[in-house]
């Protein structure tokens, strides 16, 4: 067994490719480059264990990390996935414009050292799951609505195929339905929750299911903090004597995407987004700025009725 005390913590920086993973150990400038299969990275994992290792970092890259990051959880290692800009943004800021794979790896080893990004937990095989699903889910969508608008532009000769297709699409989005609707339904704590954020009238179960597979935090952090999480906090903009507009940056772009289109539809059907809609463009704000305002509200309304356990209540809204 190896004794890690009063070692050099190590920060380890992987570049993902689709066939290979260039691995940085920081401050020891050990570079390791292994083939991007199973085999490989349980091999090099053995190395890793042999290290104080601080944390391990790697940049989100679709889906070429995940073998090595599992592998990584399931040894106890601790992993980071981060946002690729803030990388880039990282390695400007100390000067390295040359771009190799091992250069690459060596600037995520460093960033890990100074950042020193926070270890979360990682999502567990259903929510992962469930998450490529809803992924897959809305690119059927969107080629479906391509395909809808194509029948307004195109000669009736191409009726029939652009139909055709549309038919196929929708079963599709039918099947992925039903399928997400029975994993969320074999998980008690998720058919729970689910319960709960639906009983919103607007919240849908495309909704609850993207806060549940993609917000793990929702019920646990304050109204600021899950405001902030989403990106529906307004940030300052002030420098000297300047102020600017108070604007929303960040937070996690996909559900707050499903949250505008869940909103749309809140100040239709629920009386209490309604009047507060109404009430926010008669003060002048602009309908979007209203509808942001609308979202951040609701975020934190499924947030405290997760926490409590509760369902809907027009009241508390």
């Amino acid at each position: 067994m190896n004794n890690h005390k009063n070692q050099t913590e190590i920060n380890v920086g992987v570049d993902v490719g689709k066939s290979q993973l260039d691995i940085v150990l920081h401050p020891l400038d050990l570079h390791l480059s292994i083939p991007n299969d199973p085999e490989h990275i349980q091999k090099v994992i053995q190395v890793l264990k042999q290290h104080p290792v601080k944390r391990i970092v790697t940049e989100a890259t679709g889906r070429y990390e995940h073998a090595f990051v599992f592998a990584c959880d399931k040894a106890n290692l601790p992993v980071v996935i981060v946002n690729p800009i803030k990388v880039r943004r990282f390695a400007q800021a100390i000067g390295v414009m040359a771009k190799t794979d091992r250069i690459d790896a060596s600037v995520i080893a460093q960033f890990a050292a100074i950042i020193k990004p926070e270890i979360k937990q990682l999502p567990d095989e259903q929510s992962q799951i469930i998450k490529d699903l809803l992924i897959r889910r809305t690119q059927l969508l969107e080629m479906a609505t391509m395909e809808k608008n194509r029948l307004q532009i195109m000669p009736k000769e191409l009726y029939k195929s652009i139909n055709t297709l549309l038919k196929s699409l929708n079963q599709q989005i039918d099947k992925l339905t039903e399928k997400l609707d029975k994993l969320v339904a074999q998980v008690k704590e998720w058919r729970v929750k689910s319960e709960i954020l639906t009983s919103v009238p607007g919240v849908g179960k495309v909704l609850s299911y993207t806060l549940l597979s993609e917000m793990p935090e929702l019920g646990k952090l304050n109204r600021k903090e899950i405001a902030a999480l989403v990106g529906v906090a307004p940030m300052n903009r002030e420098s000297g004597s300047y102020k600017g507009k108070r604007r929303i940056r960040g937070g996690r772009h996909r559900i707050r995407t499903v949250m505008f289109m869940a909103m749309m539809s809140a100040i239709q059907c629920n009386p209490v987004f309604k009047r507060y809609y109404q009430r926010l463009k008669a003060a002048g704000k602009m309908p979007k700025v209203a509808l942001i305002a609308c979202m951040r509200k609701l975020i934190v309304i499924l947030n405290t009725m997760l926490k409590s356990e509760e369902l809907w209540c027009a009241k508390n809204g």
